[in-house]
């Protein structure tokens, strides 16, 4: 496994980390405790130290799953959460990113993880008027100061918009960003990423695979269980995807070399990307993102 620095936060995280939506149930599947353990075990064996959960993936179900099963000591591990959203059942979520939202959520979320720090908090995914929302970052860097978090971040919902939230990173004390970047979504390279990297902000990149089409195991005309967020929210897009995905294999990724990890690479390469924070559904998916780094 390889490391870099996060930004200006001094943290050194895996270029490959884990993302724990899964673990909330609306991806196809149920997760136990077992299997969450499974997961992490295998991350840890790969060196990876690099964990990315939030309040709304489940009722704080994944981050719950996390605290009951997290291998090694919490020192070993970088823990990133985020604030802004209440889940109520798979797909639906009410808002809730006022100062008191994020001082209950945390406090939540320091509860289901079983730890009374979390290294990297997040604003979830909001549009302008949240972000400007009063107090809210007051409370954000009040929740800092009592060490209850070490680093702020944003983990912004649109490529396309979110640019003057951004652009006001270093104003309202947020070290790390948090997109949608991979070989199908590259709007972030226009002013986006650009911008993180006049400010030295750490830059995760979720969705590194486009929600799996980027394996390669899907072909055109797939279809998803109707339990599944890409039947959920991406039917619309879905067959453009796959098409997509089926030129790219054919016209850029090597023989021999498994997509998943060539479309990894294709992310890390960026200079302003920190580390790729994809989903995995067991131990085996873990070690086969893992091994991305072996194409750097």
């Amino acid at each position: 496994m390889k490391t870099r620095l996060l930004g200006r936060t001094g943290l050194n995280v895996s270029v490959v980390g884990v993302g724990t939506w899964q673990f909330g149930g609306e991806w196809g599947r149920t997760y136990t405790a077992p299997d969450a353990q499974a997961v992490l075990a295998a991350a840890q064996d790969c060196g990876i130290n690099l964990i990315d959960t939030a309040e709304c993936y489940g009722d704080h179900l994944a981050e719950q799953l996390i605290g009951e099963t997290l291998p090694g000591k919490r020192a070993d591990w970088i823990i990133a959460t985020k604030w802004g959203h209440q889940f109520h059942e798979c797909f639906k979520r009410d808002a809730h990113m006022g100062p008191a939202d994020l001082l209950a959520q945390l406090d939540a979320s320091l509860q289901a993880l079983r730890t009374d720090y979390v290294d990297l908090l997040q604003f979830h995914s909001g549009n302008d008027a949240q972000f400007a929302t009063p107090g809210m970052w007051e409370a954000a860097a009040e929740a800092k100061r009592q060490g209850k978090v070490r680093f702020l971040g944003n983990s912004i919902g649109s490529n396309a918009v979110n640019t003057n939230q951004v652009d006001r990173s270093t104003e309202v004390g947020v070290d790390v960003i948090q997109l949608v970047y991979n070989r199908l979504e590259r709007e972030p390279e226009a002013t986006v990423l650009p911008s993180c990297q006049r400010q030295n902000l750490g830059v995760l990149a979720r969705v590194p695979l486009a929600s799996g089409f980027l394996s390669g195991k899907y072909k055109p005309g797939h279809q998803f269980p109707a339990n599944d967020v890409r039947d959920f929210w991406m039917k619309a897009k879905q067959e453009w995807m796959l098409k997509e995905v089926e030129q790219i294999a054919a016209t850029e990724v090597p023989a021999g070399v498994p997509m998943a990890q060539w479309a990894l690479a294709w992310v890390l390469k960026n200079p302003a990307v920190t580390a790729v924070i994809p989903g995995c559904k067991d131990a085996a998916q873990v070690r086969a993102n893992a091994a991305a780094v072996a194409l750097l």
